[in-house]
């Protein structure tokens, strides 16, 4: 033999035992539901503020399990019709699950579909657990998985995520800083709060993006027979009378009907757990009141998944790993007055239930003294190249959409309701609008730094199982941004931060803003193509907040321009909005020169450019500003000269004194605060020249409409 065929043998002999192996290798998955309707009536039902009991149902609650198995590790994930369950109930169930059938408690994954129309396993707000269905639930949860593990077989795995803007929608929306409302506490404090009513004329707009994705995994046996789908969805619920699984149950009787229809050797079990939809729910508050068909609303869904499922390609085998972390967290606990509020109330109750909201929140307080920390469990889990977190929370839209955005993984499930309950958790900017989401309770009362502290541990744990950095965030370039590109600006905001306090400069000049409290991250900003094709396009909404940016070396002629949302309309206060000033942060009651919109004190609706010299002096454009409309707005100076542009048309053209050169920039308000902007901005521009006419008009006929 020749030394060079040798070689050959050498070199190819690691290959074909990788081969072998990898044909050796065998996933398995198992699937299994049962019904945990309750089985004497009445019962406590825990999904509203106060308690209610049940004494019918109108449909079946169902447990599904799905077992799965790559040959080195095992795992289970339990999606339960219910509203929520606490963590110490399910670490007792995971252990008799161990038991039974051998897979570790710390790779069993349960969580609620957030029904608020099933059994209450959980006091939360006004309403006590139902011991009795707690303890008949705990055994029907361990029989599933066991039923699941007995039915693994041989089995094909693939995933698949696409876009249903339809079905879901943000419920929790900014109201007009003249119509805010009163927590349970007495304050006025109320600037976000969910289900504002369909076309509120006091509401302005969404407090949050909608995470669009329904995730699907789906299994087959080997012969290519249905097995499970695990699906997911971010929507609150839909809402029925109790007992019901609301539109969980309906969504996988109708996609199991669709999948089994189709051979009769087919026995497919649906999944439908919940997303991270805590800010979510089916009803567009833009629009008119629709007519309510709970079936009707979960077909649909299903349609959409039964497609998608002809999309998906398969694999024989897939890695399986999971990996398990808590973390203690404090939660926001009364101070002495809420205290002393808090314990007058509860001694002139006349019931041992509260009857009504502030008797809800003064137990409450009580119950946080109690326990001033949470434990919270999270899990990441992989199935080849699907990214799964279970967060045991109700979670927002934004948490969902940047654990998504970042996941090493190329396509990422989010679970919530999972391992347990532990109440919303608003990113931090949220916490300033106030609202439901935000009043301490056990039904909200996390720290307000724990939304980045638990993405953060989920992306570290995404990152181990893949054995890959997170995806980092860089802005691509658009049409719209190579034009701002190509006329050299000295500063370039493009509002598609989604946390923190600073907004990013794209010049390259690093000249970076500041986003004071009251504003909300990642809305829908202008969505033409020049935006991005294919692209969505973000924004900052400011309620009550502004943005603020130190830039040196801008002389008096300079342009600002940007595209902006009003939402206040120009009767609410005597100016509706200070769209962007310029001024000495050094003075916080002066306003400096300043572009804004007219309100009732004069000139309703239409752009005011107000000199920085001269209080009493202003000039007035002629057009009434669009009310939730996106329009292009410039101011350039040129030395003396002023000319204000809408939608690339000149409005104001005046001669006034020269400005001063001051290095302080503020969109979306001025440095005393006054009548700051309320409604959208995006793409803001400064630049240390004016611009002339032809570079306005290109921008503004980039987008002029929705």
């Amino acid at each position: 033999m020749s030394l060079r065929f040798s070689l050959v043998i050498v070199i190819l002999f690691p290959f074909l035992l990788n081969a072998q192996e990898d044909a050796e290798k065998v996933f398995k998955a198992g699937a299994a539901v049962v019904d945990i309707s309750p089985t004497s009536f009445p019962v406590i039902v825990n999904g509203n503020f106060l308690e209610a009991l049940a004494k019918s149902k109108i449909d079946d609650l169902r447990a599904r399990a799905l077992v799965l198995d790559d040959g080195k590790n095992q795992i289970a994930l339990v999606v339960v019709d219910s509203c929520m369950m606490p963590s110490d109930f399910l670490d007792e169930v995971k252990k008799m699950a161990q038991e039974a059938t051998g897979i570790p408690a710390n790779k069993i994954m349960i969580s609620a579909t957030h029904t608020h129309t099933a059994p209450s396993v959980m006091g939360i707000l006004g309403a006590r657990a139902d011991e009795g269905y707690k303890s008949f639930l705990g055994p029907q949860i361990v029989r599933v998985i066991s039923l699941a593990k007995k039915n693994m077989v041989p089995a094909k795995v693939g995933y698949k995520a696409f876009s249903d803007d339809e079905h879901t929608f943000c419920r929790r929306w900014i109201y007009r800083p003249d119509k805010m409302l009163i927590d349970p506490f007495g304050d006025k404090s109320v600037r976000a709060n969910m289900h504002p009513g369909h076309k509120n004329p006091n509401a302005i707009g969404p407090s949050g993006p909608v995470d669009t994705a329904i995730t699907l995994l789906a299994l087959q046996t080997v012969e290519g027979f249905p097995l499970a789908v695990f699906a997911n969805y971010s929507m609150h619920y839909y809402g029925s009378a109790p007992v019901s699984a609301d539109y969980y149950g309906h969504f996988c009787d109708s996609l199991d009907k669709k999948i089994n229809s189709q051979s009769p050797n087919a026995k497919n079990i649906s999944f439908m757990s919940q997303g991270t939809s805590g800010d979510l729910m089916w009803m567009d508050y833009g629009e008119p009141t629709p007519k309510r068909d709970i079936v009707a609303y979960a077909s649909a869904i299903a349609d959409r998944c039964y497609k998608a499922l002809e999309t998906i390609s398969y694999k024989k085998w897939v890695l399986l790993d999971m990996v398990e972390t808590t973390s203690l967290f404090d939660r926001r606990l009364p101070d002495t007055k809420r205290e002393v509020w808090a314990k007058k109330l509860i001694s002139e109750m006349k019931s041992p239930l509260p009857k009504n909201r502030d008797e809800v929140y003064a137990k409450e307080q009580m119950y946080l003294l109690e326990k001033p920390k949470a434990q919270i469990k999270l899990q990441a889990i992989r199935i080849g190249n699907l990214g799964i977190t279970a967060i045991p929370n109700e979670v927002f839209g934004l948490t969902g959409i940047k654990i998504k955005e970042q996941s090493p993984f190329e396509i990422t499930m989010n679970i919530e309701l999972a391992n347990g309950a532990e109440g919303y958790i608003p990113p931090p900017e949220q916490h300033a609008l106030g609202g439901y989401t935000t009043w301490p309770a056990r039904s909200a009362a996390l720290e307000v730094q724990a939304e980045p502290k638990i993405v953060e541990s989920l992306l570290k744990s995404l990152e181990q199982l893949a054995k890959a950095k997170r995806k980092v965030s860089n802005l691509s370039d658009c049409d719209y941004s190579k034009i701002i590109g190509r006329s050299s600006p000295i500063a370039y905001w493009r509002f598609e931060d989604f946390e923190g306090d600073t907004c990013v400069d794209s010049s390259g000049k690093k000249n970076h803003g500041h986003y004071e409290e009251g504003k909300a991250f990642y809305l829908l900003g202008p969505n033409s193509d020049s935006f991005g094709k294919g692209q969505v396009n973000r924004a900052v909404h400011f309620a009550g907040g502004k943005m603020s940016a130190l830039i040196n070396g801008v002389s008096d002629s300079y342009t600002a321009e940007a595209w902006i949302w009003n939402g206040l309309p120009a009767n609410a206060r005597t100016t509706a909005g200070v769209i962007f000033s310029r001024g000495n942060n050094s003075d916080k009651k002066f306003a400096g020169e300043l572009l804004s919109i007219g309100g009732t004190s004069a000139n309703p609706g239409k752009l005011i450019f107000t000199p920085v010299n001269s209080s009493n002096l202003s000039f007035v454009g002629k057009t009434i500003v669009p009310l939730k409309e996106w329009v292009h707005i410039a101011l350039v100076r040129n030395k003396k000269q002023v000319i204000v542009y809408l939608n690339g048309n000149k409005e104001i053209e005046a001669e006034t004194d020269e400005t001063q050169n001051y290095s302080s920039f503020y969109i979306a308000g001025s440095s005393d605060n006054l009548s700051n902007f309320e409604g959208k901005v995006d793409e803001v521009a400064v630049y240390s020249r004016a611009l002339g006419p032809k570079e306005i008009g290109l921008r503004a006929s980039m987008n002029l409409k929705p």
